[in-house]
């Protein structure tokens, strides 16, 4: 069985909250998308706005290798011809290789959406894929609401779906619009709609009940050939279903051929690179590629592991370009560590000094309010530093943080410093929206010059946990920075009474972390 993987990242995926795309945005994921192997990338809506006809131009100069590149609108207004409708002649325009139109497929919608009969909806189906592949354009029919509109009338779900076959449609992709359908629903309303249709069915869900992806499979298992999604399940309010997950589970569990196997090695990689271009934090407990994905804490987990991964990995995490993670804590035995040392090349074994050191700093530090599970990049320059394997990149002389307030009352942060790298002395200002911003600004210019790569990370998450709540505003706190590039993220943390100080220690090893892995994040 082949299913084909349609991307729509670009205009679903867009209309997620917090996400924002440009141009240049679009054409390097395209670009990503096409080197992975995906099937159909939707670029957009031409007729909705000029940035997305811009696109279609400008993607026909990427030569893409793989992939084709999908125009999307709707079916024509009603009471008007095909050839008279403006957004049917905006997709003409685009000139992409397919063009992908949905239809209403819910009687409920018909009536109180397009204000029409439920005759002219279906007039208004045929006649735009009709038309559309008389401009000798592949057309794939989004049946919009299908599952809703099934259940509450399935003569009529099913005579939308005909009328778009009739009209020539390559695929008819039964959408779960309003992402409330059950994948049991999924598989058996799939099943009886083989048994009225021939054409090859696709299959489009949401994911506001957290089952876009179950409801994704179960209708491939039902006979879908076609997926759409997004990657990292990008999409309006929870979202579309998510591609990173629904790929793998094909290829690994199903056995379906779809994406190339030996590109699965790339998953990781695009997954955290679409991240990172459409600036939206990467989920550490994402399944297949976040970082907590393949990650073990428990001795008793890691004890086994050490044995035979088999024991608490569902894959091999490297068939998808991810990695094992063992986690240091408090609740952590040597074996964590003698794993942690086998990853860093420091050679310790169960009887070297080292390690009981390690494990007692480790005690000690956790009783003093550090968290190293979360902060695995501190753990490995703390083992770095008690290995001597230590590599200082640059050192503090001092910094100052002012902060002020204006009358109109706009606060302002800037932040003073004075490093030495090497047998230079530096010293740089900068401002901020907050002290640690200002900090985090003055270091990066402070050490661009001599580090550059220092320009291509940049701060994703910043937390601040009260430890002795007790001790009023004199109280330690914990401080988590977390920074990311298109490789990866990394986190680090900090403790101190002062939440400057404790913000500085993480900021410090969270770009000491970068310098010393450099490109290999």
């Amino acid at each position: 069985m082949k299913v084909t993987i349609y991307d729509t990242t670009l205009r679903d995926g867009s209309q997620g909250e917090g996400m924002s795309l440009s141009l240049d945005d679009k054409l390097k994921i395209a670009k990503k998308l096409d080197q992975f192997g995906v099937h159909y990338i939707e670029g957009g809506w031409p007729g909705s706005n000029p940035k997305d006809m811009s696109f279609f131009k400008e993607v026909k100069k990427l030569k893409l290798k793989k992939a084709k590149v999908a125009a999307f609108g709707s079916t024509r207004r009603p009471n008007i011809k095909a050839s008279e409708d403006a957004n049917l002649a905006k997709l003409v325009e685009a000139k992409a290789e397919v063009v992908t139109i949905f239809g209403k497929s819910w009687d409920f919608h018909v009536k109180e959406v397009f204000k029409t009969s439920m005759k002219e909806n279906l007039s208004m189906i045929y006649d735009s894929v009709k038309y559309l592949k008389s401009k000798r354009m592949e057309v794939i029919y989004d049946a919009e609401h299908f599952f809703d509109g099934y259940k509450e009338n399935s003569e009529y779900a099913i005579k939308t779906l005909k009328e778009a076959e009739r009209g020539g449609a390559s695929y008819l992709v039964l959408c779960d619009t309003n992402g409330g359908t059950l994948p049991s629903e999924i598989a058996a309303i799939i099943a009886e709609v083989k048994t009225q249709v021939s054409t090859e069915i696709g299959i489009h869900c949401h994911n506001d009940c957290n089952l876009g992806v179950a409801n994704s499979i179960a209708a491939v298992q039902a006979g879908a050939t076609q997926v759409q999604g997004t990657i990292n399940g990008y999409g309006e309010r929870c979202g579309n279903a998510n591609l990173i997950s629904v790929i793998p589970n094909l290829v690994f569990k199903l056995g379906v051929t779809t994406v190339a196997a030996s590109k699965m090695q790339e998953l990781t990689e695009l997954s955290r690179y679409i991240a990172e271009i459409c600036n939206m934090p990467f989920e550490n407990n994402q399944p297949y590629v976040g970082r907590s994905a393949f990650a073990h804490k428990g001795g008793v987990h890691v004890n086994a592991m050490m044995k035979n991964s088999k024991t608490y990995e569902h894959i091999s995490p490297k068939s998808v370009g991810n990695n094992t993670r063992f986690l240091v804590s408090e609740l952590s035995g040597r074996s964590n560590v003698l794993i942690k040392s086998k990853e860093m090349s420091l050679g310790l074994d169960k009887e070297s000094p080292e390690t009981k050191k390690i494990l007692e700093k480790v005690y000690e530090l956790e009783s003093k309010g550090y968290q190293f599970e979360a902060a695995d990049a501190s753990f490995e320059l703390l083992m770095r530093k008690m290995t001597g394997k230590e590599k200082k990149f640059f050192e503090l002389v001092e910094f100052n943080v002012h902060d002020e307030k204006s009358e109109e009352g706009k606060i302002t942060s800037r932040a003073t410093l004075k490093l030495k790298i090497g047998k230079a002395v530096e010293h740089t200002a900068a401002d901020g929206d907050g002290p640690v911003n200002a900090l985090d600004n003055a270091l990066r210019k402070a050490l661009s010059k001599f580090y550059p790569v220092i320009k291509k990370i940049h701060l994703t998450d910043f937390k601040v946990r009260v430890i002795d709540e007790a001790e009023g505003t004199g109280a330690t706190v914990r401080v988590f920075i977390t920074f990311q590039d298109e490789k990866g993220t990394w986190t680090t943390v900090g403790v101190s009474e002062n939440i400057i100080e404790a913000s500085w220690q993480a900021l410090v090893e969270a770009v000491e972390y970068k310098l010393l892995k450099g490109e290999k994040i």
